[in-house]
């Protein structure tokens, strides 16, 4: 029966865990590597972990598939997590002044990433061929005798998933106000400079790929940076022509001289302009400098 044990992990099960893992690293790393080259790139600290985060995903995928080492598998899960707890933190409380979305990519990159390390832990943990020799011998036994591994990797990967699904299922956009109700607006300082905000003093900011009198930022775009919506109501002092324009789904977007208006979900509360000069979403954001 040992020997019968040993054909498998030498024949088939190790090659399709190699592939396989290798594969999903890849994967995360092309995911990431389109979201840095689209507008990520320019946030400031994130842009350069994305680029870390794709230089290592390709890099392990590749030791992964050329060695098939039992080290190599492991240190490949451990970034597969850590990659995931990344994602988690930037969508629950920000990650260096950054808050993530609910996104097609974000949520296929999460899933993959929870299989990454599902495959490359029983990789890590499944012993080659009797006989076999490589780099990190001893330690790759000690993976291979660690009890309950597989089990412990099952109930890990479950919770990764629940994990993930609860975090998107809370990352969507505020709710926008009502199309009929009044928003307030009001200017704020951040730093020295005095911009527009919201009635709560949150920063608004305008979409350099907008046009006059229409907005080209729907989708995720709006979910990153969600509509003033309502009928403005400007306080004394504050310059400027406002009106409204209709956006698709019938709400009435506030504009200034002829600018949608946007918040940033970045933005933790008044005083800040985390999304000023960002090129984010298609564009460069602007927040909106007035004299009070």
């Amino acid at each position: 029966m040992e020997t019968t044990h040993a054909v498998v992990r030498g024949g088939w099960l190790r090659p399709a865990l190699r592939v396989t893992g290798a594969g999903l690293l890849a994967a995360t790393a092309a995911i990431h590597l389109d979201l840095y080259l689209t507008g990520y790139r320019n946030i400031p600290t994130i842009g350069w972990l994305f680029l870390l985060q794709i230089i290592a995903g390709f890099a392990l995928a590749a030791a992964v598939l050329a060695t098939g080492n039992q080290v190599v598998a492991a240190l490949g899960a451990g970034f597969a997590v850590a990659t995931l707890g990344g994602y988690l933190l930037s969508i629950w409380i920000g990650l260096f002044g950054f808050t993530e979305v609910r996104t097609t990519a974000g949520i296929v990159a999460g899933i993959i990433e929870v299989a990454a390390f599902a495959v490359l832990a029983l990789l890590a943990i499944t012993p080659p061929a009797a006989g076999s020799r490589g780099p990190g011998q001893g330690l790759g036994q000690m993976l291979a005798g660690l009890p309950l591994a597989q089990p412990a990797i099952a109930v890990l990967s479950a919770v990764g998933l629940v994990l993930l699904f609860v975090a998107v299922a809370g990352a969507g956009a505020p709710a926008a106000t009502p199309s009929g109700g009044s928003v307030a607006l009001k200017t704020g300082k951040v730093g020295a400079v005095t911009v527009l905000t919201n009635a709560k003093g949150f920063t608004v900011y305008t979409f350099a790929a907008d046009r006059p009198g229409k907005s080209n930022c729907y989708g995720s775009c709006a979910a990153y940076w969600p509509p003033v919506t309502g009928s403005p109501s400007a306080a004394a002092g504050v310059t400027g022509t406002f009106g409204t324009i209709t956006r698709t789904d019938g709400t009435k977007q506030v504009t200034w001289n002829g600018h949608p208006l946007y918040t940033y979900v970045g933005d933790r509360g008044p005083g800040q302009a985390g999304g000023n000069n960002l090129n984010l979403n298609g564009g460069v954001w602007h927040e909106v400098v007035v004299s009070g």
